[in-house]
């Protein structure tokens, strides 16, 4: 059972822009090796910190405005959404420290 829930055209505002606290969104695709190598390193990441920062999944078949929309050309792209806005991004797959760097200002 994934801990990291998936989000859509249709509830990304409600998901990701109207959220409180961070939320990083993992836009990746089911053809993608490298999308698949970093989901379980996500899952870790997101059942280890609840609390402080919320992980999405955003399948770019199947949402292509939104890829276009935040400038998806390779994936996996990550994006850390904040009050409504990306505040940062991470390109390509990573081991879980190197994530877990890349994360720190928001897992405090």
């Amino acid at each position: 059972m994934s801990n990291v829930k998936a989000t859509t055209s249709a509830t990304f505002e409600q998901d990701v822009l109207q959220a409180d606290g961070p939320v990083l969104v993992d836009f990746w695709a089911a053809w993608c090796g490298p999308c698949r190598m970093v989901a379980p390193v996500l899952d870790e990441i997101q059942a280890e910190n609840p609390d402080k920062i919320t992980i999405l999944k955003l399948n770019v078949d199947e949402n292509p405005d939104l890829a276009m929309k935040y400038q998806i050309t390779s994936i996996p792209a990550m994006k850390v959404f904040q009050n409504g806005e990306v505040a940062s991004t991470i390109i390509g797959a990573k081991p879980k420290f190197a994530l877990e760097q890349d994360l720190a200002p928001y897992l405090g």
